[in-house]
């Protein structure tokens, strides 16, 4: 049997605040992650969206498989804030999903005060270099 290196799909199996961003990634559950993340209500995952791609819907086909868990989908768009497209939006609405995209600063923010508040809510957390 060959052995080797066994890579797996970054994830964290749990709800928890953010507690840094910036440099390329985040900082929750006193783990570092770089890159960008989802927190959703299975856990935090990487999430393979940088700065520059576009949020069409297929960005976000794992938050919509667990639609029925989450009311509010906070999407940090990076340094910037960048509306989402109209076909992304109303996939989201059609899913039950209202979504308010911020800069990543302000979507960690409220992320974490909803999240304190035992809301269902979630984010989609674009990494930032600054």
């Amino acid at each position: 049997m060959a052995r080797g290196i066994v890579i797996r799909e970054q994830h964290f199996p749990g709800r928890a605040p953010v507690d840094a961003y910036g440099n390329g990634g985040f900082r929750f559950a006193d783990m570092s992650h770089r890159g960008s993340i989802l927190c959703l209500p299975s856990g935090i995952h990487g999430w393979a969206q940088q700065e520059a791609d576009p949020l069409g819907p297929d960005a976000f086909e794992r938050v919509l498989s667990e639609a029925g868990d989450i009311e509010v989908l906070l999407v940090g768009t990076g340094s910037l804030l960048r509306p989402l497209p109209r076909e992304t939006r109303e996939r989201l609405r059609a899913a039950g999903i209202s979504a308010d995209p911020m800069s990543t600063g302000a979507a960690v923010r409220t992320f974490n005060i909803l999240l304190a508040e035992e809301r269902a809510v979630a984010a989609a957390l674009v990494a930032v270099e600054g």
